[in-house]
């Protein structure tokens, strides 16, 4: 009988048999139960729910918590919590609020309110006031009724406003006005208005500069450092019944949570939960780096890719590991022939004029003059072909015209010049000899076989040039002409 495995996230459960929706012998096992006996923990330590017993007080939660405590037991009436998105902001407000439940009536509001009716409805509604929150006078009126009864039994009404960076402004306007109820001594009603940044871009606006006012103290959370990122983990840990006989986490693995989570604590309780179950898996008691690894390229979504081939099956495709550091020989191998590439591809992608120079210099060496012929396309990296004179046929009207014995390159007497910045070929000759024509291109080309392109040559070069008597003699004269192709137009 063939045997299936059923692919959870990192847990495997093995069955006899899959073709029906009642598998005999099989018994589904719950996988959290499973994590949790498997490393002796008495509930899930990273769950997802704002657990005031699981707030950790690293540096500015302890002092976020202070400040408003602070704020409240001063009658300031407004204070503002501002953090990124995942710092721990609602489990802090709920532990916040049991601190001050046995001294003040709490209310805790987080839903993003569209109109100020929709904020005073759900306001009278957890304070136990029937009203639809439609009339402003009577909302009023109940309102102060209801504070003026707390505060004769020494209680102060603290509404908390979750989620504060959605409220437009006529909400928050809203939110500004219930600020106003209180006594000539006393505040009868303190306001948190708690948020993402996005909050402290909406009071700044100046629009809001009565609101922003009248917040007295403003309190930030950061993210967790390496140490704290430990002691954060052990934290939950302990409170979930960890006895830490050995370490859950290696200090290695707990380095690259804090370096990849950048100390946000819902990234850190994604990552540690996703942790443990993989290492449940592979039966780690203590979980190394790799396991950590693996859960990073996991949660990558920009990299993960899903597959279901088959319906009873998940397969994730992990992107591949990094590579090891080991193969720098073949780095630098591929580093030098890209570099050699680089500097040799344009001398190759030279003019058909390279070609000429080349038939020229060896006809010279062999003492028989040669031409190139015109109807065999030249291509970069095959042999020139050459045709030596006697061979050619003198009746061919194609190849009319004349060519004259080459002199050696020893008898042209030339000299050195340096090319200065945004310098060309056709500048320098002007400048050093006067003209600037088709056999003063060839003279230059044979002098300096390097050159690839007249018009784009590097300052601080120096280049050969004929002398000032080659130029007139060399150059005007027929019977010094140096051997070249037989062009299309003298044919």
């Amino acid at each position: 009988m063939e045997r299936y495995v059923f692919a959870t996230p990192r847990l495997v459960v093995r069955a006899n048999h899959i073709g029906s929706q009642h598998v005999e012998g099989f018994r589904p096992c719950n996988q959290g139960e499973m994590v949790l006996d498997y490393y002796k923990l008495a509930e899930q330590p990273f769950g997802v729910t704002p657990d005031p017993r699981y707030l950790y007080l690293g540096p500015t939660h302890r002092e976020a918590l202070a400040s408003v405590l602070y704020s409240v037991s001063a009658g300031r009436g407004f204070t503002a919590l501002i953090a990124e998105p995942g710092m721990g902001k609602t489990t802090l407000l709920f532990d916040f609020l049991n601190k001050v439940r046995k001294l003040a009536k709490t209310v805790f509001l987080f839903q993003a309110y569209r109109s100020p009716q929709d904020l005073l409805r759900s306001l009278l509604e957890d304070l136990g006031i029937e009203d639809d929150g439609q009339d402003f006078v009577r909302v009023h009126r109940k309102l102060n009724e209801c504070l003026l009864n707390a505060s004769g039994q020494g209680q102060q009404l603290i509404v908390v406003l979750d989620e504060a960076q959605n409220l437009n402004e006529p909400v928050l306007e809203t939110v500004r006005m219930l600020s106003n109820f209180e006594t000539s001594r006393d505040k009868l009603m303190h306001l948190v208005l708690a948020g993402q940044p996005q909050l402290a871009e909406n009071l700044a606006n100046h629009r809001m500069t009565q609101l922003r006012q009248r917040i007295s103290i403003i309190a930030r959370l950061n993210p967790l450092g390496p140490d704290d990122t430990q002691l954060y983990i052990d934290h939950r840990l302990r409170v979930a019944g960890y006895d830490f006989v050995k370490p859950l986490f290696t200090k290695q693995a707990v380095a690259v949570i804090a370096k990849y989570t950048k100390g946000i604590p819902r990234n850190i309780n994604n990552v540690c939960f996703n942790a443990i179950s993989l290492g449940c898996a592979a039966k780690q008691r203590t979980i190394e780096t790799d396991v950590i690894m693996e859960v990073l390229r996991d949660l990558d979504l920009s990299t993960a890719k899903f597959e279901t081939s088959n319906p009873y099956m998940t397969t994730v495709l992990l992107p591949p590991a990094p590579r090891a550091r080991g193969n720098w020989p073949v780095r630098l191998a591929l580093g030098l022939g890209l570099a050699a590439a680089l500097i040799i591809w344009p001398i190759m992608r030279t003019h058909n004029r390279v070609a000429t120079v080349f038939a020229s210099l060896v006809s010279r060496t062999l003492k028989r003059p040669a031409v190139l012929r015109q109807d065999v396309p030249v291509n970069v990296g095959q042999p020139t072909q050459l045709i030596p004179l006697e061979s050619l046929n003198r009746a061919d009207p194609q190849l009319t015209a004349p060519v004259k014995p080459a002199e050696t390159l020893t008898t042209v007497s030339s000299r050195l010049v340096l090319v200065l910045p945004g310098d060309n070929l056709s500048r320098i000759s002007f400048r050093n000899l006067g003209k600037y024509d088709e056999q003063t291109l060839d003279r230059l080309h044979v002098l300096n076989p390097w050159l690839s392109d007249p018009n784009h040559i590097e300052a601080g070069h120096k280049i050969r040039i004929p002398g000032s008597r080659e130029v007139s003699d060399a150059f005007h004269s027929p019977s010094e002409q140096m051997p070249r192709a037989i062009s299309k137009r003298e044919r």
